[in-house]
């Protein structure tokens, strides 16, 4: 290939990658707008429903591995739990074989989750017609590039931690 067109090859590559990460923004952005609104119909803030949805993926679990994996401060995490707790959506449960007394796991209402399947429906249905336009081996390149997006994500949230 000639360096004229290793040069083209090269900035199409960079205006696509440019093109991803734009895209990337705006779907931040829509999901925010979403995840307001739909909160706002189960009257859960944001940041609750977040932490209702990493309790629902990656429950039951602690307060404190709850605050760390949304890098809240203790405090604001309890006045979070507080509200959860109050509209039925978690309960927390004393931990019998804990050394610690006080120590709670916090669990899930699994059966307030109908709620949030209806609410979520719309967004949902869609989706399920978007994927219907891509073959499989596609869905699995997508998959793939979403779960690596989440790491880097991840990665780059506990580079701004601190952790």
């Amino acid at each position: 290939m000639s360096s004229v067109a290793q040069r083209a090859t090269g900035r199409n590559r960079r205006r696509l990658t440019v093109a991803v990460k734009d895209a990337l923004r705006e779907l931040n952005i829509q999901l925010s707008l979403l995840n307001r609104r739909s909160g706002g119909r189960v009257e859960l803030k944001d940041i609750d429903l977040t932490c209702l949805d990493l309790i629902n993926r990656h429950g039951p679990l602690t307060p404190t591995a709850l605050a760390r994996r949304t890098g809240l401060h203790p405090a604001t995490m309890t006045g979070i739990l507080d509200r959860l707790q109050k509209g039925g959506w978690i309960v927390r449960e004393r931990d019998s074989e804990a050394t610690d007394r006080r120590a709670v796991t916090l669990r899930a209402v699994r059966e307030r989750n109908a709620e949030l399947y209806q609410v979520f429906s719309g967004m949902n249905t869609r989706m399920d017609e978007l994927c219907g336009h891509y073959t499989a081996a596609e869905l699995e390149i997508i998959a793939d590039f979403l779960r690596r997006t989440c790491a880097a994500g991840r990665q780059s949230t506990e580079e701004l931690g601190g952790g």
